[in-house]
């Protein structure tokens, strides 16, 4: 991968992975139940985390999960559930409990992060308590709307930085939050987001310490009337192995 990021040309075994998926998600997604717990940024992100029911191999509805991105990783014993992630128009709109600040930096920088830093308590303390090992994208529509956004070669300004805040220390228990912010400027500083947009059948595989987002939904944007849609796997690892400059 160049830049910490590929993405794969649309492959056959991709392609029918997506189209079972698609169907699926269309029925999880509009169940009303289901929306009340993942709706966000006022109705405009369906968050989806686990949402889609792959079998502990990664196939779905008997369509098995496999495509060119296999020569690139070390697939986990099991697959979790992948997420289903659909973006709506106007996305973002501003949550009534988000933060002038946050909303602001949604807009302006994509809400750009790398996966597995969690928030924790009122003061929203960043720590390690999710490695994944990679992030693997398969998009279930077409659409140009809200991209994926990557700060290409953004996973090495990251990871020493990561690597110098944790050391020896048990990942888990090393607050990031400052260190965290301080690498993001640093990468915001010199490198300029380029956007992802791929077909159903293509496959996205992102360097799990990636700075990425999603671009607000612009007005020219087009899209299926299901929103746009991207599952997405992220497998965990160990925290050691999430530490290397690989």
């Amino acid at each position: 991968m160049q830049g910490g990021f590929g993405v794969f040309d649309a492959d056959p075994r991709v392609a029918d992975w997506a189209k079972a998926a698609h169907k699926l998600a269309c029925k999880i997604s509009a169940d009303p139940v289901v929306r009340a717990t993942n709706m966000r940024h006022g109705n405009t992100w369906f968050v989806g985390v686990d949402a889609l029911p792959n079998t502990s191999d990664g196939s779905i509805a008997g369509v098995p999960l496999a495509g060119p991105w296999q020569d690139h990783i070390t697939a986990p014993t099991s697959w979790h559930p992948a997420q289903l992630s659909i973006v709506y128009p106007g996305y973002p709109k501003q949550d009534s409990g988000e933060s002038d600040a946050n909303h602001r930096y949604r807009i302006a920088r994509h809400a750009a992060h790398v996966d597995g830093l969690l928030p924790i308590g009122a003061a929203r303390r960043r720590f390690l308590l999710e490695p994944h090992a990679f992030i693997l994208g398969l998009p279930l529509n077409h659409s140009d709307a809200a991209p994926l956004m990557v700060w290409p070669d953004s996973h090495h300004i990251m990871g020493e930085a990561f690597r110098t805040m944790i050391g020896t220390q048990d990942p888990a228990t090393v607050d990031l939050t400052e260190g965290y912010q301080a690498a993001r400027r640093q990468v915001f500083d010199s490198i300029t987001p380029q956007p992802v947009i791929a077909k159903p059948g293509a496959a996205i595989l992102m360097h799990r310490h990636l700075l990425h987002g999603v671009a607000p939904w612009s007005a020219e944007a087009t899209a299926p009337a299901e929103g746009r849609m991207i599952a997405y796997f992220r497998p965990q690892f160990s925290a050691k192995s999430w530490l290397l400059a690989d």
